[in-house]
This record gives structure tokens, sequence and C-alpha cells, in this order.
């Protein structure tokens, strides 16, 4: 058991750290309607399978591995551990980014189907690009740069787990960060960006499965 005075070593939705703010409550808003969203075409997919388009077996990979990283971000936010939030929040970019870019452009599907092998396929930042409707690719790549110093370990990414130790002291937490509020904001805002890219996605790429709008979570 804990003192009073001693944080949860398990945090459950009715004590988390960062409960009652707006981001993670739309956060959550939008991973309700995109599980949802992807139950129903998981339901339509099965009563097709024989049917289904080459976008469609693709979409079938990519949209469930998306909404499964950005359900394991929200447990890490409410277990307060954010600098492991914040490097999911790169493999939850590419889905996003994968789907629109096979969406947009039907003649990639053979490279997917192929393996979508490194030095065929599409560059991240230009995937991006290509999904923001025509940002500059210099300009993707600076998301692209922030996410990678995550996901690689140098010394940039060290900013991301500072935390004040009191008396004017700082270091470098190896766990639970349970005093960075915009940190948490910022990882809440930016996955559910591109939750809402790829629940998009899902109404595009299967017209016939009817999903919800957002505005009907929005009383949640």
């Amino acid at each position: 058991m804990t003192g009073p005075n001693e944080p949860s070593p398990v945090f459950t939705p009715g004590n988390e750290p960062y409960l009652g703010m707006k981001s993670v409550l739309w956060f959550d808003r939008i991973i309700c309607w995109s599980t949802e969203a992807n139950a129903s075409v998981a339901a339509w997919t099965q009563e097709n399978a024989g049917a289904m388009t080459p976008l469609q077996r693709a979409a079938c990979q990519v949209l469930p591995q998306g909404v499964g990283i950005a359900l394991s971000i929200r447990e890490l936010i409410r277990q307060a551990y954010l600098f492991s939030a914040m490097i999911l929040v790169r493999p939850l970019v590419e889905r996003a980014a994968v789907i629109s870019y096979l969406d947009d452009h039907p003649s990639a599907i053979p490279l997917w189907e192929d393996g979508w092998r490194h030095g065929k396929r599409p560059s991240l930042a230009s995937m991006l690009a290509s999904m923001a409707g025509g940002l500059p690719v210099a300009e993707a790549q600076k998301v692209c740069g922030a996410h990678n110093h995550m996901v690689h370990g140098d010394p940039t990414s060290s900013y991301e787990n500072l935390v004040n130790l009191g008396g004017g002291r700082i270091g470098y937490a190896s766990g639970k960060m349970l005093d960075s509020p915009r940190l948490c904001d910022g990882i809440a805002m930016e996955s559910q960006c591109y939750l809402i890219v790829l629940t998009d996605r899902m109404s595009s790429v299967f017209p016939d499965v009817e999903i919800r709008d957002l505005d009907d979570f929005s009383d949640l």
C-alpha cells in the first residue's frame, strides 16, 4: 500500500494524474469514435472478405495497428509514462501517413503488396507532405526529424524527459512523469490529430461501412 502522500503505482481512470485536461478528454472521445468505427469496418470485412479491393486489404493491416498504438499511447498517459508515450507517436504518424498515401496514390499499392521495401517506398516526409495537401517536403521533414530524435535516442531527445527535482535541481526521468502537463498536452493533441486522419480514411477506404460522426461523441 502507498502512503497518503505517495503516488499510486497503478493509476485508474478515476485517479490518473492528468485527469481533467481538455486535450486528454478529446483524445478519449476520439478513441471512442475510432474504436467503434474500427469495429464496424472489421465486421464488414468479415462479411466481404472475398470482395475486398487491394486498398481495402492493405487498410485491414494498417488501420488496426494505428488504433492499437493510439490506445497504447493513452494508457501510457494514464500511467504518466509520458516519454514512452511520446516515442509511440512516431509509429502512429507513420500508419496515418501510409494509409493516406495508399488511398491517394493507388499506383503505390503494388509496392505495399511487395513488402513496402525501404528504398522503394516513399519517404515518411513525402507521405506526410501528400497527406497535408501539398505541404513542402522540407516542412514535413521537420515533423519527421522531431520524432526521429525520440526514437533514435540522440541527445536532443533528452530534453523531453527532464523533470524538476526541487531545490533548483533537474534530472532525467526513468519512470512516471507526474508534473509535466505541457508535455502531456502535446502528446494528446498530436495523437488525436493523427487518429482523426486514420478514422477519416476508414470512411474513404470503406465507403459501404456506416461510421458515425465524431460530433455524436461530444457528450462523453
